[in-house]
């Protein structure tokens, strides 16, 4: 049987197609259209289309922005928000006539590259995804832990500072809002007065101000991932989204974690991802 994956992300929407091999067959992406539910499920439902056109057996494996409730069926955490609320899974099986599965971004992410990437051969594997926002999967033996209520390996959304920043999410001091892509680039705007994109401020860091920035950067980072390790204690983590990019996370940064893990020896490895920005469209085909 055929696998087809789609990866619905905030800014583009991807599509592939595999053999029984694992192998790419057809790959499209899209851009997502902006705070429109009827739009993203009228863009799905084309890929998937266009796709299949020459197969008519396959699975189909969605990648979301957000996670399922258990309790509605509907989708919650995400933001894109005009997916909030809605029945996404039950609306898309309709309009296909078929069962598929769906899954978050990061638990997809970690799917892949436990079993296609970096994570291959580890039997607890930790997938987290900096960008945008901060999340995370958690794969054992092979399989995505969802956890009772879906919110598995949500670590962008443990209290650090429990005074600290506003999180959309209603509480304050969340991982989120001290370690993703748009936090630190404000960060740097009040330390510095200038709105600079991330890639900008790490050419600039060689100084006071710019290592003041990097040293609040990596104690949240490695009070963040210290946590996990204490409760998972995972073989492995693996770094994706636009902050995996960033190599000092994996010197620097893993010191930072190690520091503040409860115990006294310490290797868990903190790799980079081998599959990119693909992950996500891997990982729903594996579903």
């Amino acid at each position: 049987m055929y696998k087809i994956g789609i990866d619905l992300g905030g800014t583009k929407t991807e599509a592939i197609l595999l053999d029984e091999n694992l192998n790419v067959l057809e790959r499209k992406r899209v851009s997502t259209p902006k705070n429109n539910y009827q739009e993203i499920i009228n863009t799905i439902l084309s890929l998937v289309s266009g796709i299949s056109e020459n197969n008519s057996d396959f699975s189909l494996g969605i990648c979301t922005p957000g996670t399922i409730s258990k309790q509605t069926g509907l989708i919650k955490n995400s933001n894109t928000q005009c997916l909030i609320g809605k029945p996404l899974k039950e609306d898309l099986e309709n309009k296909l006539g078929k069962k598929i599965s769906m899954e978050n971004d990061a638990n997809c992410f970690a799917m892949a590259e436990a079993k296609m990437g970096a994570a291959c051969g580890f039997d607890v594997v930790f997938g987290v995804i900096m960008g945008t926002g901060v999340g995370g999967g958690i794969i054992i033996n092979g399989k995505i832990h969802s956890g009772r209520t879906n919110i598995g390996g949500e670590w962008g959304h443990h209290t650090i500072h429990r005074n600290g920043n506003s999180c959309y999410c209603g509480k304050t001091g969340c991982v989120e809002t001290y370690i993703s892509g748009p936090s630190l680039e404000k960060q740097w705007q009040e330390l510095t007065g200038k709105s600079q994109i991330l890639p900008e401020i790490l050419s600039n860091i060689d100084n006071e101000i710019g290592q003041k920035w990097k040293n609040e950067f990596l104690e949240n980072f490695g009070i963040g991932l210290a946590n996990v390790i204490d409760i998972l204690d995972p073989d492995v983590i693996v770094l994706g989204g636009g902050l995996s990019n960033i190599d000092f996370l994996y010197t620097e940064g893993k010191e930072s974690v190690y520091s503040k893990v409860f115990s006294d020896s310490v290797d868990t490895p903190v790799l980079k991802n081998k599959l990119g920005d693909s992950a996500g469209v891997f990982g729903a085909c594996l579903l």
